[in-house]
């Protein structure tokens, strides 16, 4: 219970002099921005370790494809679960200690995996001890998103919203490209030190890089502007198109309600959350296996699946940007219209990536190249409907649901897209009979019927917004 104490979100400050206000809230929202940003992309260095290390494990003999969809689908099933009741405590918690307290623990989880010595041939011993610490490491990751989402409700209005949410959510792209970088340099740096077992540097380096980030959330965080003693994002920008904040804005809620008020009962949420499985399943269904099926189909280097690893979450930071513009400039915030535009992109990108050795024999232009094209493509366009889906859910409810919104959302993209297609059936399929064209059917499946779900979505959005537009205005002439 103490512990609990300890997370409570901090009292309300008296509103400083108002004109202090201004000049506070501009460097405070900056401040509090780039806490999140470098912050949730420090949690992506201590996530995908296991994919950078999956294909030297497999020739060391230490696991195979279908153990290591097991033991990586560790993550995103404790992920999923901890992202959803998480959500539910860190709206009842402050930001800032539930974020870097989450950090910190993930950091040294994954620190912990890259110091474990494994038995060649041991395949049931190694899953299983991976599936564990995968898990365990999921389950703090759920600490980092929810956090955020928080913040951004608090100290960004809804109008605002969808551009700077696009912004931070290149966090991802950041983080897992910078993943793929100091796992290429953890690896030089081991070999040239004389450790065989180079695949540990995939857990080691980026967990004590990750370590250095948690110090500078403390720095950067701050739970909400009252508390800080700035007036509510609302009053503060005159921005009332968001969902209204309930009635005692840091009051505990307790879980049934907040699940079944304001989850449970909203059609919106249900149907955006289907379109997230499918998104999530190709999101993470490529990336985490582009380095496995690069350098065993296309028998690139280690060196140059990792560049193609990179090349797609980087790509993702201009894709998301744009897409967070275009609902923002054109579509007054809304986030189904362009969620259909850049999923039909994505399909495009996975046409390419399958058929890239075809492509390569017409043109004559290098394999790796085509590669590193359709890689670029898919990410970015993937990464701004990822982005967008999570905007929806946090304007679909009260801004002291936001985490549990984001936590549902997470259940349904982590658990069944991540860690059921992603991992467990790409792993079996990839080593059956099938092999992997059917999981690029499956791609390019998934991808349509995403846009096909957010195309749905589309007018319910728009009628949503456009009824709370009205209620504000009858609301102020009253």
């Amino acid at each position: 219970m103490a512990f609990f104490d300890f997370l409570a979100p901090p009292a309300h400050k008296p509103l400083m002099p108002q004109e202090r206000i201004a000049a506070e809230y501009k460097v405070m929202r900056l401040k509090v921005f780039l806490g999140i940003y470098f912050g949730y992309a420090a949690y992506y260095l201590v996530r995908k370790n296991l994919s950078f290390a999956v294909p030297d494990m497999i020739k060391e003999g230490l696991i195979d494809k279908a153990g290591a969809g097991v033991a990586m689908a560790g993550i995103p099933i404790a992920y999923a679960i901890s992202k959803f009741i998480m959500g539910s405590v860190s709206d009842r918690s402050d930001a800032r200690k539930f974020m870097s307290i989450g950090l910190v623990l993930a950091s040294i989880v994954m620190l912990a995996v890259g110091l474990i010595p494994f038995s060649a041939g041991n395949f049931s011993t190694t899953v299983a001890i991976l599936f564990v610490f995968m898990l365990l490491a999921g389950w703090l990751s759920g600490m980092g998103w929810p956090p955020c989402g928080r913040i951004l409700a608090h100290w960004f209005s809804q109008n605002e919203r969808s551009f700077k949410m696009s912004i931070w959510n290149t966090a991802h792209n950041i983080g897992n490209g910078t993943l793929a970088l100091l796992v290429s340099a953890g690896v030089f740096i081991f070999s040239a030190v004389g450790i065989d077992e180079s695949w540990r540097a995939a857990f080691i380096v980026p967990a004590l890089v990750a370590l250095l980030f948690a110090g500078l959330c403390w720095w950067t965080l701050r739970d909400t502007p009252e508390s800080c003693g700035l007036p509510a994002i609302e009053d503060y920008r005159k921005d009332y198109t968001g969902a209204k904040a309930s009635k005692g804005e840091e009051e505990k809620i307790p879980f049934r309600r907040l699940f079944i008020d304001y989850v449970f009962k909203n059609k919106m949420l249900w149907l955006i959350a289907a379109a997230n499985v499918f998104v999530y399943f190709v999101r993470y269904g490529i990336s985490d296996w582009s380095p496995t099926y690069l350098q065993q189909v296309y028998e690139m280097s280690k060196e140059e699946s990792s560049l193609a690893f990179a090349l797609f979450e980087y790509a993702g930071i201009p894709g998301t940007i744009l897409c967070g513009w275009l609902s923002s400039r054109f579509f007054q915030g809304r986030c189904a219209p362009v969620n259909v535009i850049f999923m039909l992109m994505v399909a495009l990108g996975i046409v390419m990536y399958w058929d890239a050795a075809s492509i390569a024999a017409i043109t004559g232009i290098s394999l790796k190249y085509i590669v590193y094209t359709a890689l670029s493509i898919i990410g970015g366009a993937v990464y701004g409907p990822i982005a967008m889906i999570g905007i929806q859910a946090l304007a679909l409810v009260p801004k002291n649901a936001a985490g549990t919104a984001a936590g549902f959302m997470g259940l349904f993209g982590y658990m069944f897209g991540d860690a059921v297609l992603s991992k467990i059936a790409m792993g079996y399929v990839a080593s059956s009979e099938l092999g992997w064209n059917f999981t690029f059917q499956m791609f390019l499946f998934t991808s349509l019927l995403a846009a096909g779900i957010c195309m749905v979505a589309w007018g319910k959005e728009k009628r949503i917004m456009e009824e709370r537009v009205r209620q504000a205005e009858t609301l102020h002439k009253l």
